[in-house]
């Protein structure tokens, strides 16, 4: 079943135009990694799926579920089950990490979840995840290295349970052992009733996360689609080797 559908999407940034024409189709069970080098509109495209009010669609269709969403705002889109983990994330003092995915998850399912079974479901994700308990008391992304921002993100995609999970850049900044422990738990997430979307421009985290799908993002549009080769080829020689190439 198709629970994402993007159809020839056209975006601007005030008087910049970064989408040319996206088509991509996501469906239950796949793991769709989003390569380009930097400039070439993949945050962009993460931004405009997510309803980021900066980015005005000019043309094209957002289907979540065969439901158009481009009116949709950000946490009516959040509701209908999309997450996006953030390539920078922000540092909110004074809210723990619990109290946030606590609001985050009652506000997204629509039952308020008493603080005892919340803490629960909390403890069990993080053992999934071999986070450590107290993890969960501090705040917000304050204090937090880059790796331990990263895995917050992971951390609360677990809570969340999300239909289409959008990691932009999740990789980012991290060391080889950074990267493990983020692909182990966007592994142990991963099932049959889901889907993710990892955005990057780097090769090492495919090396532990194995797609069903690559896309080459260049200049606003697809220019082509494969498998795991695809990005072993743009490692091998570059983004330029397949400038030329068409989407397939």
């Amino acid at each position: 079943m198709s629970l994402l559908k993007v159809k020839n999407l056209k975006s601007r940034v005030d008087d910049k135009e970064i989408l040319k024409g996206v088509n991509i189709e996501v469906n239950k069970g796949e793991v769709h990694i989003i390569m380009g080098p930097n400039g070439a509109g993949k945050s962009t495209l993460a931004n405009v799926l997510m309803g980021h009010p900066k980015h005005e669609i000019e043309e094209g269709e957002i289907y979540i579920e065969d439901e158009i969403s481009n009116e949709l705002t950000a946490d009516e889109r959040a509701k209908k089950g999309l997450f996006l983990s953030f390539q920078y994330p922000v540092e909110i003092p004074g809210i723990t990490v619990s109290e946030f995915l606590r609001t985050a998850k009652n506000a997204i399912t629509g039952e308020k979840q008493t603080i005892g079974d919340f803490n629960e479901l909390l403890t069990q994700k993080m053992k999934m995840l071999q986070m450590d308990i107290s993890y969960g008391q501090r705040y917000l992304n304050q204090g937090f290295s880059g790796g331990e921002k990263k895995k917050s993100e992971i951390l609360q995609m677990a809570v969340l349970e999300p239909k289409i999970a959008i990691l932009d850049e999740t990789d980012s900044g991290l060391d080889v052992d950074a990267i493990k422990v983020v692909s182990r738990g966007i592994s142990q997430i991963r099932n049959t009733e889901n889907a993710i979307i990892i955005i990057t421009h780097y090769n090492k985290i495919i090396e532990y996360i194995k797609p069903t799908h690559v896309h080459i993002l260049l200049d606003g549009k697809i220019i082509k689609s494969g498998d795991i080769e695809l990005a072993e080829q743009i490692d091998r020689e570059g983004f330029k080797s397949i400038k030329n190439y068409i989407v397939q």
